[in-house]
């Protein structure tokens, strides 16, 4: 098993990896993605709402927000 600083090592480039290829993604297949980790996690969601569902909401909301102001 690699040690953390190991891990460590590469991360920069691994997280340049992930922005570039988030940043090639459409609104549609952003979109996509989300429903898609929605439907996955679904039951965990309903499971514990009682302790995140308002932060969920308000991310929901600045999230809509943010569309609007793309489709405007």
């Amino acid at each position: 098993m690699a040690d953390l600083s190991t891990l460590r090592d590469g991360w920069d480039l691994l997280e340049d990896e992930e922005i570039r290829l988030l940043r090639s993604l459409t609104v549609q297949e952003s979109l996509s993605q989300l429903v898609q980790l929605q439907a996955a996690f679904e039951w965990q969601i309903q499971q514990t709402e009682a302790l995140f569902g308002p932060a969920r909401r308000e991310a929901l909301a600045e999230l809509q927000s943010r569309l609007r102001r793309l489709v405007e």
